[in-house]
């Protein structure tokens, strides 16, 4: 059995990880820790998980933590998570960090984006980017993956095989995505009050969100050379779920069955990402509590632009989901343990 710790074990992201853990059958939860709900039962903090776990959250001593687990997952703030990861390699353990701080190559591009110094700079050139249906083999052979963002996730699965292609003008992208509220976190902010989001629907962090970087830096690699996007969240009125809509201008003319037989090819064999068949469009509620990605994809012989439709339950493989893959991966395990669940609709 593999131990397993979970740091920051209470928000949504932490939950959806316990939640997933506590049926793998290979996992056995060694720790749960809390800041706001140590020496509590786990279930009385999420009472959805009473008799999956009898574990009570305790606070966080990182060495001790460490020493137990094999792997640790850290479902934290960013910034939070980077003396975590120095005494994860100093004991030879594994982590996968679900929060930002591995995410860049580079420290002074987290410090800009971040505002946050990075105190193990040295540890970025050991961390991987945790997209498994781009970076599976050097996820295998790592101790420090850096699972991607929610928003990052549809973005790249949603443009990598045009991009590795070179079939469209990167200068053309466009992203315009959607995420549900429980994105946000469940921390209480005046932003995510019920009378703030219910029947409201609006753009945040324009041209300025922290995922901006994410999305170019892997999109880049997969292009071989630098490009840059324009990339617009909104928060919509739903609790979990998240759908990205992306233009590009193409380079050659292709129609829609060419581009979606693409999709087909660049895909095959990845059972976490559906490619949908014309007429069936990607929508958030058919993915709620699964780990899938639903892609679907056109050109507009019009315009001459391709437009995707990406589209994820945003604590499953925008988040926890995702994490847990990387770990099966990480152990040698069936990428699917734990995770082969369909979605729950309506």
């Amino acid at each position: 059995m593999i131990k397993v710790a979970v740091i920051g074990a209470t928000g949504y992201t932490g939950a959806e990880l316990v939640r997933i853990l506590s049926r793998h059958g290979e996992v056995q939860l060694v720790a749960l820790t809390s800041r706001s709900y140590h020496g509590k039962p786990y279930w009385q903090v999420y009472p959805h998980l009473y008799q999956y776990t009898e574990m009570e959250c305790e606070e966080l001593d990182i060495s001790r933590v460490v020493d137990r687990a094999d792997v640790i997952f850290t479902a934290l703030p960013h910034g939070h998570s980077m003396d975590i990861a120095a005494e994860v390699v100093r004991q030879g353990k594994k982590l996968v960090d679900l929060g930002a701080d591995f995410r860049l190559n580079d420290g002074a591009h987290y410090k800009r984006w971040y505002q946050v110094e990075h105190t193990v700079p040295e540890l970025l050139a050991e961390a991987v980017y945790g997209l498994p249906e781009i970076n599976r083999q050097q996820i295998a052979a790592c101790t420090l993956v850096a699972n991607p963002g929610c928003y990052p996730t549809t973005a790249v699965l949603g443009l990598a095989p045009l991009v590795k292609n070179k079939l469209i003008d990167h200068s053309t992208i466009i992203i315009d995505s959607k995420s549900g509220v429980s994105g946000a976190g469940r921390g209480l902010s005046l932003k995510t009050h019920f009378s703030e989001t219910n029947e409201n629907f609006q753009a945040y962090a324009v041209a300025a969100h922290r995922h901006t970087p994410e999305i170019e830096q892997e999109l880049s690699k997969l292009a071989g050379q630098p490009l840059t996007v324009s990339f617009t969240p909104h928060l919509t009125p739903m609790t979990r779920g998240m759908l990205s809509t992306i233009y590009a201008g193409l380079n050659e003319s292709l129609d829609a069955e060419e581009i979606r037989r693409l999709y087909q090819e660049y895909y095959a064999g990845e059972y976490f990402v559906r490619v949908l068949p014309a007429g069936v469009l990607p929508q958030t509620k058919a993915l709620a509590g699964s780990n899938y990605c639903d892609l679907w994809v056109t050109a507009d012989a019009r315009t001459k632009r391709v437009i995707v439709l990406s589209a994820i339950d945003n604590l499953v493989k925008g988040a926890s989901g995702q994490a847990v893959q990387n770990m099966n991966i990480m152990f040698g395990l069936d990428e699917r343990a734990g995770l082969d669940a369909v979605g729950l609709f309506p």
